[in-house]
């Protein structure tokens, strides 16, 4: 006889709770900001992805709206049916050119961007190399390809060239993150570069958390590196982080696009996004092309968190990006920070197993060109009196 749902899984549910690793949706009522009002009471936050503060830029919730007028809400059919608008192929034509490449193809977020080019590109015959610490999506589409797949210590560039030199494949493709999401570091790209190259490996690169913050003009962590396509011929972007919207785009030379655009089933099979959200993300590049004073003053508001914490004695881990994690270790004693924090009015997520390895629970600290100075002494006098 087959168990009722309740039966079979209320178990493993139990076993979360036990092991704080349980996890609750809030409710949030209103637009994102450094303020906001969530679970109905106002709170500043300090866990968004909104790195530049454009989430509710006015003149990117115009371009929606105008977006919408022309458009109307829903694309209607996946990209290769009816759903790819004018809006849609301008803004990739604009996203090629930010980051310098011939070509960008739009995806509806940025898992199935990485399910789609990881898979698309390998097969059982070939070998994907992946840092430990890369984003669920990256490991979910190596392991999707069917490939044979390696994990290499995180940032452990002699670690990825044993892994190559060990392996004979078709072809080789090693992943990583350009700014890693719970740590905030950056991958060190110049070198993977030249090991991928000596083993005849593509180098793909999610720079989801670099776009827009990193490099001139916020090209990002490619920028910041100084690297172009002949060192990462494929790199992943996502467009709901420092650019405010939603969605995706992998950009790279005309062959690797056309071969997504025939081959990724996360593309072809998925309906595309509204186009009115490509208008408003044309928009919110735009400023975030311009407007270097956002990063200028995001970089100050690290400096002055960063400079507070030490005087506290606080330990951060070593990021000079929006994301500053505060290792807290155990996972019940991280949810107390964050509950104990949200008493003084802040909200900062406890992120726990299995998001990060077991014994590395965190409070994931993140900041924003919308929050103050203000603001950033008024969370370190609250981490010193939660502490």
């Amino acid at each position: 006889m087959v168990p009722d749902l309740k039966t079979a899984l209320a178990p493993n549910l139990d076993q979360r709770q036990a092991q704080s690793l349980y996890r609750y949706r809030r409710v949030l009522e209103g637009p994102q900001g450094p303020e906001i009002q969530v679970d109905g009471r106002r709170v500043w936050t300090f866990c968004s992805n909104d790195y530049l503060g454009l989430a509710n830029h006015p003149k990117i919730r115009v371009a929606f709206m105008q977006g919408v007028q022309e458009y109307g809400v829903g694309s209607g059919a996946a990209h290769l049916v009816t759903g790819h608008s004018r809006a849609h192929h301008e803004l990739e034509e604009a996203l090629a050119e930010f980051v310098g490449r011939p070509r960008a193809l739009l995806f509806s977020t940025g898992y199935l961007a990485n399910l789609g080019v990881i898979s698309a590109l390998l097969g059982h015959q070939d070998a994907v190399f992946e840092d430990r610490l890369n984003h669920a999506s990256l490991l979910d589409g190596g392991l999707l390809a069917g490939a044979r797949f390696k994990r290499y210590r995180h940032r452990d560039c002699q670690a990825l060239e044993a892994a190559l030199a060990a392996r004979r494949a078709r072809r080789k493709l090693v992943v990583t993150d350009g700014v890693f999401s719970m740590d905030g570091d950056l991958a060190p790209l110049p070198e993977l570069a030249t090991v991928a190259r000596h083993f005849d490996a593509w180098l793909l690169v999610d720079d989801a958390h670099g776009l827009g913050v990193l490099g001139e003009g916020g090209r990002g962590s490619l920028a910041h590196w100084g690297l172009g396509m002949a060192q990462v011929p494929i790199l992943v972007g996502t467009l709901g982080k420092a650019l405010g919207t939603f969605g995706a785009f992998v950009a790279g030379e005309e062959a690797l696009v056309e071969t997504l655009i025939q081959q990724a089933r996360t593309y072809i099979y998925t309906t595309a996004p509204p186009p009115a959200v490509a208008a408003a993300t044309l928009a919110s590049l735009r400023l975030a092309e311009a407007e270097s004073w956002r990063r200028e003053k995001l970089a100050h508001l690290i400096a002055q968190f960063r400079q507070g914490a030490a005087q506290l004695g606080l330990q951060l881990m070593d990021s000079q990006t929006p994301i500053q994690p505060l290792l807290v270790g155990d996972s019940a004693a991280a949810l107390k920070l964050s509950e104990s924090l949200l008493a003084r009015g802040m909200l900062i997520t406890a992120i726990r197993p299995p998001t990060v390895p077991a014994g590395s629970a965190r409070l994931r600290i993140t900041l924003t060109a919308a929050h103050s100075e203000t603001q950033v002494e008024r969370l370190l006098e609250a981490l010193a009196e939660s502490l």
